[in-house]
């Protein structure tokens, strides 16, 4: 069940009817219940695999609070982190790694393995990674062991979050689970802020991202018939795709979980305004990165222990992030990737301030600031070629035609229009991205989320807002039967 599909549509106006009205002490059960159905929407079978990593962190974490020894504990640890990785190893992974063997048995002229009939449930690697976090808190005495297993069941199932994330920390999502009892189930200006959100998300997700896709399918699939000015476009477009896919999924969700009185982790946070990798990845999925910062790149060292290591560590780190994105390596590739941006600017960041030093640049003037966004969006969407492209090969292919095969003049003669977009579409395009820009200018400057920025507004204002943005989804949005890509994009992973 897609967010943006007529079943949704339906589907949360009753679950929140029911959650608003039912007694106090059934709630959290009536969201557990809809949170299944949620997920048994897409394939009933596979909420066998929640159900087990479910009842695997629970007990673990149980017995680790039960445990005196630490070694216990360790082992209790390492068992849950095992099994369930082991399982979403099996699901994701074991047809990547025949794959490699088969490269390497072509190499050898040995015959091939034989690839599993295997399907990726979809948000395996969320709920797997929130439930392993959970273990871990536990284990760190940062929470207390959840007793009803119902609940933590809610925690590690909770449909707002449950396919595509934020991937949610105990500390924040369990805990609200657990004094749900005290939460204003009916409140006017938290519901109407969760609902403007959601039309936000929307907004981006269904005007901004199903539309530009269409010109970065149209590229990407044939790119060996275009030249610098259309791959470029085409690099650019993927990454605003991305952005605006998995930011309005994400935002969707939180609003979402803000109607029925949950808060939930900002997950991005204008990331096109950040100044350096490092601060972009500190605003990019904001809740996969914290994760594999508190659970993968401290626990390995983090800068503790000299420049060597670190840099070991975050190459690491940004390869395991990569592998965890997709089965394929293009994925680890352009995760390395944005693991060496991170340690060449961290070599290059003394020489920098040296030549700014010297030379007495400005960095706090606009000019300055806007510079080095530019460049580091530019770093960030050509990492993303290979994030998109089907393989490495191809990604190199991709780039060598854009250095080899100049163009420029490609962006006013018109045949940026013979891209996938035409006309009408792209001037809703045009027009869309400069609200995106508004919108995130506003969330950069004032520290405001929209729906926290009309709230401090007139109410004429706010509803002229709220009608364009409705308007543009009902004329512009791509949506019905006849539309075929309208799947969240980090729904695969």
């Amino acid at each position: 069940m897609l967010f943006n599909s007529y079943q949704f549509l339906v589907f949360f106006p009753i679950v929140c009817l029911l959650y608003f009205i039912l007694p106090q002490k059934v709630r959290w059960i009536w969201l557990l219940a809809s949170s299944y159905y949620f997920y048994m929407c897409w394939n009933p079978v596979y909420l066998i695999l929640i159900v087990i990593s479910t009842i695997i962190t629970y007990l673990c974490a149980i017995f680790v609070e039960k445990a005196e020894m630490n070694s216990t504990k360790r082992l209790i640890i390492a068992v849950s982190i095992v099994l369930n990785i082991g399982i979403l190893g099996y699901f994701k992974y074991t047809n990547f790694f025949v794959d490699s063997i088969n490269s390497i048995f072509s190499f050898l002229k040995i015959n091939p393995i034989g690839k599993l009939d295997i399907v990726l449930p979809v948000g395996i690697s969320f709920y797997t990674f929130q439930a392993i976090g959970y273990t871990i808190d536990v284990y760190r005495n940062e929470i207390n062991a959840e007793k009803n297993i119902f609940r933590y069941a809610l925690f590690v199932s909770f449909f707002p979050q449950l396919v595509a994330g934020p991937i949610e920390r105990s500390k924040n999502l369990m805990i609200q689970i657990r004094n749900e009892a005290h939460n204003k189930v009916w409140d006017y200006r938290r519901i109407t802020q969760g609902l403007i959100m959601m039309l936000w998300g929307l907004f981006m997700k269904m005007v901004i991202s199903d539309r530009i896709a269409i010109i970065v399918d149209h590229i990407f699939d044939n790119y060996e018939e275009y030249h610098m000015t259309g791959l470029f476009v085409g690099a650019v477009a993927f990454a605003i795709q991305i952005y605006t896919d998995f930011n309005g999924y994400s935002t969707i969700a939180i609003g979402a979980a803000k109607v029925l009185g949950f808060e939930l982790m900002e997950n991005f946070n204008t990331p096109f305004f950040a100044r350096s990798i490092a601060d972009l990845w500190r605003r990019w999925h904001i809740s996969m990165s914290s994760w594999f910062r508190d659970y993968i790149y401290i626990p390995l060292g983090g800068n503790r222990k000299g420049k060597l290591k670190k840099y070991r560590n975050l190459m690491v780190t940004f390869m395991v992030s990569g592998l965890w994105h997709g089965a394929n390596w293009t994925f680890v590739f352009w995760g390395a990737i944005n693991g060496f941006y991170q340690v060449i600017g961290d070599l290059l960041k003394p020489i920098k301030n040296k030549i700014n030093g010297v030379m007495h640049t400005k960095t706090e003037s606009f000019g300055y600031k806007l510079m080095q966004a530019l460049i580091t969006f530019g770093l960030f969407a050509f990492s993303f070629i290979f994030f998109r492209a089907e393989t490495i090969t191809d990604g190199f292919h991709y780039i060598g035609r854009m250095i080899k095969y100049r163009d420029w003049w490609a962006l006013f003669d018109g045949s940026i229009l013979t891209y996938g977009l035409e006309g009408l579409d792209m001037q809703i395009l045009v027009i869309s991205l400069i609200i995106l820009l508004i919108v995130s200018i506003v969330r950069y400057k004032r520290s405001l989320n929209i729906a926290q920025y009309l709230d401090r507004q007139c109410l004429a204002f706010r509803w002229m807002v709220l009608i364009i943005l409705i308007m543009f989804i009902l004329n512009f949005g791509f949506y019905g039967p006849q539309f075929n890509s309208a799947q969240f994009i980090y729904f695969q992973f």
